[in-house]
């Protein structure tokens, strides 16, 4: 998977993408990541990528000049390894506090997707014009306003990587994280079996995977019921 992210504070990646996860995906060439800064495709000495909103009002925002420039120039880039189906499949992201709040089912869903293009918003937005030509889908992470889309699309980047087959170090332990299967995870417990006169569950220690199994599922249903009745309504 190719993953291209345009950004305003490309270094803000840095360090997220060289730790964990991600960097043994990248290291495994797993996953390809390239980071744009939009700046670069800002015209005049000043290379400016905002200005005052027309209709007045507060804030800056961000100029379709660059944006365009920063998205023919990556899509003229591609097209140069990649057939028409499959430039047709690519698809560009903004991440923004107006889009789809991204879920689990999203994430899957993305990771059929071998290219994708991901553009971090600031200030109070980008110019509307960049969002009817050029964008497929845009996406959120909550419900609250960010400074920008940078960590947004490291959640997003993350949550798609850690789907893609090599990338955990053991892959059936994804099947059972929180969402995956519509509820939250069962509790967990390590060694030692005793601390501080608190035990792990007896059926844990069983031996009885039928019994185990049944065990972490109820205890799935109960913890989703207590901690969020609202999964449960679908």
């Amino acid at each position: 998977m190719d993953i291209h992210v345009l950004s305003l504070f490309p270094d803000m990646f840095s360090s997220p993408f060289d730790e964990s996860i991600i960097k043994r995906a990248i290291d495994s060439n797993i996953v390809n990541i390239e980071i744009h800064n939009i700046r670069d495709y800002a015209k005049g000495r000043h290379r400016e990528v905002d200005d005052y909103p027309f209709g007045g009002g507060g804030g800056m925002v961000m100029k379709p000049e660059p944006l365009f420039g920063a998205l023919e120039a990556i899509k003229n880039e591609m097209s140069k390894s990649r057939t028409k189906d499959e430039m047709d499949r690519i698809r560009t992201i903004l991440l923004s506090p107006q889009g789809i709040v991204l879920n689990q089912s999203i994430c899957k869903n993305l990771i059929t997707i071998e290219d994708l293009i991901l553009v971090c918003g600031r200030y109070e937005g980008i110019d509307e014009r960049v969002i009817e030509q050029l964008i497929d889908m845009e996406l959120s992470i909550g419900d609250y306003v960010l400074s920008g889309g940078e960590l947004p699309a490291m959640v997003l980047i993350d949550s798609i990587i850690r789907l893609l087959p090599g990338a955990v170090g053991h892959q059936d332990s994804i099947g059972d994280d929180s969402h995956v299967n519509g509820l939250l995870q069962f509790p967990q417990y390590t060694r030692p079996q005793i601390f501080r006169e608190l035990e792990v569950p007896e059926v844990l220690l069983s031996g009885n995977h039928k019994a185990i199994e049944e065990w972490r599922y109820q205890q799935s249903i109960d913890r989703t019921k207590l901690k969020r009745p609202d999964l449960m309504k679908g």
